[in-house]
C-alpha cells in the first residue's frame, strides 16, 4: 500500500481484536493514525455457530471435507447454532453491550453475513465514498467475500468458488454509481496463488498452515 502511494481518509473495521490490530499495524506503517476509525460488528467474521472455536482443519477431521466446504463456501447453508449458554458464545462481551438482542445471530450462512453487512455499507461506507473519501476496510474472510459478492454482483452459485486471499490488499476503484470500474490485488501472481491455495487447504484435515 505504501509503495503504491495509496492514502486514506477514513477506516472501517470490525469489533474483533485481530482486525483492530491489523488496522493499527497498517496505520503505523502508513503513518495515518489521525484518520477516523469506525468499528462495527457488521464487519465481523461470519458466525459459524456450533463450529466457533474450531480450526478449519479440525472441522474437516470431525465432519468431513465435503460438509465443511458446504458450510464454509455455500451461500444459503447455516451450520448448527451455538447456544447462548455455551462458553464460546461471544455476544455477552463488552463490544456488544446494549446491542438489540433480536439482531444477534446464533449462526450465519454467507447470505446472512451479506444481509447484516449491507446496512453498514449503505449507511456508513457508501456515503463516505460519495463524498470523495478514500476508504480503508479491514475485515475478515467472509465479510470481505460478502462485500466482493455484492460489488461484483457474483451469483449465489459462483460465490462458492471465490477465494479472497488473506493479507493481500484488494483495491477497488468505483464509478459514480459505486460499481467497480477497476479492481486489483497489491501482490504478485505467486503471492496470490499461494494465498488462494492456503484458503482452499484450510478446509482439509491436518492442515498445518495456521
Amino acid at each position: 500500500i505504501k509503495a503504491e502511494g495509496i492514502e486514506f481518509d477514513v477506516a472501517y473495521t470490525s469489533v474483533l481484536k485481530r482486525a483492530i490490530k491489523t488496522l493499527y499495524l497498517i496505520q503505523e506503517e502508513l503513518d495515518c493514525h489521525w484518520i477516523p476509525v469506525i468499528k462495527s460488528w457488521r464487519l465481523n467474521e461470519r458466525h459459524h455457530g456450533a463450529l466457533q472455536g474450531l480450526s478449519k482443519s479440525e472441522m474437516a477431521e470431525k465432519f468431513g471435507e465435503d460438509k465443511v466446504k458446504m458450510w464454509r463456501r455455500s451461500y444459503h447453508v447455516r451450520p448448527d447454532p451455538l447456544e447462548k449458554t455455551n462458553e464460546r458464545y461471544c455476544f455477552n462481551a463488552k463490544p456488544y453491550a446494549g446491542m438489540d438482542q433480536t439482531m444477534i445471530p446464533d449462526c450465519e450462512s454467507l447470505k446472512d453475513t451479506v444481509e447484516r453487512l449491507l446496512p453498514f455499507w449503505y449507511d456508513e461506507i457508501a456515503p463516505a465514498i460519495k463524498c470523495g473519501k478514500r476508504v480503508l476496510i479491514v475485515a475478515h474472510g467472509n465479510s470481505c467475500r460478502s462485500l466482493v459478492k455484492f460489488l461484483e454482483n457474483i451469483s449465489d452459485d459462483d460465490i462458492i468458488n471465490v477465494e479472497v486471499p488473506q493479507g493481500i490488499p484488494l483495491v477497488y476503484e468505483l464509478g459514480e454509481d459505486l460499481r467497480p470500474v477497476k479492481h486489483y490485488y497489491l501482490g504478485s501472481e505467486e503471492e496470490l496463488a499461494a494465498g488462494k491455495a492456503k484458503q482452499i487447504n484450510q478446509g482439509k484435515p491436518n492442515f498445518q498452515g495456521f
